[in-house]
């Protein structure tokens, strides 16, 4: 098969049928090798995907009605341990900001479902997330027009990023930025690409935030996991204005 008829086969499975173009493209092209037979392209690439895509993902939220943000918010994984600590986060997060902002969450996953929280800190927020996986940005826009809530959910692979640029220009007002646990996913893809991104938009912005996990989401074993990498970069390019720690989460916030 030729590399569309495979990327084609690819996204057959439900589970990545929604996902951009270019993100499937990004995976497939770490196993379009000749030692590699079409069989294992696909298996390999769907592994990969699935690693980086579906690891956090319940496969109960996909296909959901009539479900509280909370109930959601609990099956989704990288979102579960923040429940008892939104107001906590949102707070330290926006500290030092005026209460009306604009929120661009890269990577959203189902983070818009925590919007509440703005609300209960007395914070109004414009949210926008940018996510890969359809099924969750058409959850989460649902979610919004039933609630009415100032929020919408896009469509968009974070390596398109002229396009992320142009969105982000066109927010209006302070903006910040959330990468939550979103670096390692994009590394898996593309090594060094978080840097790019960050450069790319810090200058459009007011403030980013990047979270990664310190701790098994599982068995609540710490990591032992160096991401010194893009600390030291952050360090040496950027202004750090907080760097913490809660629920097994590491937020570091840093402006220009």
């Amino acid at each position: 098969m030729n590399k569309q008829d495979l990327i084609n086969e690819i996204t057959l499975k439900k589970e990545f049928s929604e996902l951009p173009k270019k993100d499937v493209e990004l995976a497939y092209g770490h196993f379009n090798k000749d030692r590699y037979v079409d069989e294992e392209k696909i298996k390999f690439t769907r592994d990969l995907l699935r690693k980086v895509f579906s690891a956090f993902t319940s496969q109960k939220i996909l296909s959901i009605k009539n479900k509280s943000p909370e109930w959601i918010l609990k099956k989704h994984l990288s979102t579960r341990e923040r429940l008892n600590h939104y107001e906590e986060i949102y707070k330290r997060l926006f500290r030092g900001l005026n209460k009306k902002l604009s929120v661009i969450d890269l990577g959203s996953g189902i983070n818009g479902f925590s919007y509440s929280y703005f609300k209960k800190i007395k914070y109004d927020i414009d949210y926008t997330g940018i996510e890969s996986i359809g099924q969750l940005v058409n959850l989460m826009n649902n979610y919004f027009e039933k609630e009415k809530i100032k929020g919408k959910a896009i469509h968009l692979s974070l390596f398109e990023l002229e396009k992320l640029k142009r969105l982000i220009k066109d927010v209006d007002g302070k903006k910040v930025v959330f990468l939550f646990k979103t670096i390692d996913s994009l590394e898996m893809l593309k090594r060094d690409y978080s840097k790019k991104l960050i450069s790319e938009i810090i200058p459009l912005v007011d403030r980013i935030i990047i979270s990664f996990a310190t701790e098994s989401m599982i068995t609540r074993k710490k990591f032992r996991v160096s991401r010194n990498w893009i600390i030291n970069f952050l360090k040496e390019d950027f202004n750090i204005l907080d760097d913490f720690e809660l629920g097994g989460e590491r937020y570091i916030i840093f402006g220009k």
